[in-house]
Parts: C-alpha cells; sequence; structure tokens
C-alpha cells in the first residue's frame, strides 16, 4: 500500500477522531461564552477569520512563492486552531474557557469558510483557467470531516458526561499515534521534497508564525485585554491545524506541493509556541 493511499484514506479518519476527540471536551456552555466575552471573541475570530489571511497573502507575495506553495499558505491560514492550541494556552497560563470558545466557534466557522479562502487563493494565484479549488462535493467533506465528528462528540458528552471523560485520553492518544503514523510516512515518501522546502519556505513560514502569534497577541492587548485573554487569543490564532490543512492538500486536492507550507509550519510552529509559552507563563504566573 503507498504512502498516497495511505494519506488519502487514513488521513480523514485520523483528522475526524482528532475532531470527535475535541468534541468529547466541549459543552453547550463554550458556545455561550460569546455574551460572556464579546469583545474577546469578536477580537479572536477578527484576528483569525480577517488579518491573518491578509499576513498570509502579503507574506505570499513578498516572498514571491510560487503558486502552489501560496495557494498552500493561505490553506493553512484558513486552517482554525485547536486541541494543540488550547494545550500550549493551558501551559502559557492563558485563559482556557476563551480557548475553548474559539475553537468551538472557530470549528463551526471553518466548514463554511475554510472552503470559500480555499477556492479565493485558486482565484488569487493560480489563474481562473486553473481554478478547480474545491468544488461541492468536496467542501460537504470538509463540512462532514469538521463539523460532524465534534456535534457527535458534544451530544455524547451532553448525554454521558461520564462516558466521555473517560474515553477523552483514549482517543487523543489513539488519535495521535495514528496521526503520526501517516504524517511520518508522507514525510519519509517525500523527505527530499520536504527537505528543500524549509530551504525554500522555512523563513516564510517562521515569519508567518512569529506574526501569526504577534497579531493574535498585540491586538487584544491593544483593546485593552486582559493578559490572559491576549494569550488565549495568540496561540488560537498562531497555531493552526495543520492536519487539516494536509488533508484539504493531499486527500481532496491530491497535491502533496499543497501540504509543505502546512509540513513545514508544523515542524516550527512547535519550538516557537513553546519559547513563546514559557516567556508567556512568566507574565501570567
Amino acid at each position: 500500500m503507498t504512502t498516497q493511499v495511505i494519506i488519502t484514506k487514513f488521513l480523514p479518519l485520523s483528522l475526524a477522531i482528532i475532531m470527535f476527540g475535541f468534541g468529547l471536551t466541549l459543552t453547550p456552555a463554550d458556545f455561550k461564552r460569546i455574551y460572556q466575552y464579546p469583545k474577546s471573541v469578536f477580537l479572536g475570530l477578527f484576528c483569525q477569520m480577517v488579518l491573518l489571511p491578509l499576513l498570509a497573502y502579503g507574506i505570499c507575495k513578498a516572498f514571491d512563492l510560487s503558486p502552489e506553495i501560496s495557494i498552500g499558505v493561505m490553506i493553512l491560514a484558513a486552517s482554525p486552531g485547536g486541541i494543540t492550541a488550547n494545550l500550549f494556552s493551558h501551559l502559557a497560563h492563558g485563559d482556557i474557557a476563551l480557548n475553548l470558545t474559539l475553537t468551538a466557534i472557530n470549528s463551526v466557522l471553518a466548514a463554511f469558510t475554510l472552503p470559500l479562502l480555499v477556492n479565493l487563493a485558486f482565484s488569487l494565484f493560480a489563474g481562473q483557467e486553473q481554478n478547480i479549488g474545491l468544488q461541492f462535493g468536496k467542501t460537504l467533506e470538509v463540512f462532514a470531516i469538521v463539523l460532524i465528528p465534534v456535534v457527535i462528540g458534544m451530544v455524547i458528552n451532553n448525554k454521558k458526561p461520564r462516558f466521555s471523560a473517560m474515553m477523552d485520553k483514549p482517543v487523543r492518544i489513539f488519535s495521535m499515534l495514528v496521526l503520526v503514523i501517516i504524517i511520518a510516512g508522507a514525510v519519509i515518501q517525500e523527505r527530499e521534497r520536504l527537505s528543500s522546502s524549509f530551504g525554500q519556505i522555512g523563513l516564510a513560514m517562521l515569519i508567518f508564525n512569529l506574526g501569526s502569534m504577534f497579531i493574535g497577541f498585540m491586538v487584544p492587548k491593544l483593546s485593552k485585554l486582559s493578559n490572559k485573554e491576549a494569550t488565549a487569543i495568540s496561540m488560537e490564532v498562531g497555531i493552526h491545524n495543520g492536519t487539516l490543512a494536509i488533508y484539504i492538500a493531499v486527500a481532496l486536492l491530491g497535491s502533496f506541493s499543497l501540504a509543505l507550507p502546512a509540513a513545514v509550519y508544523s515542524v516550527i510552529m512547535f519550538f516557537t509556541a513553546a519559547l513563546f509559552s514559557f516567556y508567556l507563563s512568566k507574565k501570567n504566573a
């Protein structure tokens, strides 16, 4: 079985399990908190939905990235945060309740906004004549893989909280193991292209990562939010769901080249987010 087949068949399953596991941690209160944190939620969504795509577009133009790589960067920018963002926010002593709220809302909105931004990226960088993008059937796949597992997880958590608490850790461990195996297989097969990509786009992805976290922190701070709220938004905006970006690139659009920015970014962000979390943890202690 080739790595391409493994990624195409099993990456969606892994992603669905990850999103289901995230749903097991959510309750209706996570959505109701929008009334408790209206300003924080608005700023977080504004950074994620508006400023981040603009930053990504600017970096693509500034570094004169190829159309394929540029589209990959925009796919990454359109992907919401996830469990990893919540983890780093916890380590940095951020506002976890705000993180959960933002991730929950972003996960729902992404089912609609991600296809729109991906198709816009094809129009901007590949030209209308090559604009295959995410057509209706593939858009439904994004909707199904992002939203439905989260909803199922939430329903189970609401009806059977003891069961969801018991399953939370095993689901996380299983999903991460499957993910590591799949991504490792892709990296091994594409190691030459991935290695050369670090030289070509590593700096661009580093600036995108640092810029994302900077925007996510400074916009809330300039708007008079607390350090803990700014930390939560910074992690939500700066740490993307690279798994979802890779899934869209490889499984739906059939191109590992489109997945290269997400693969490179995913490696970089763990180091930068860890350093930033350590710094913020001292400020938020």
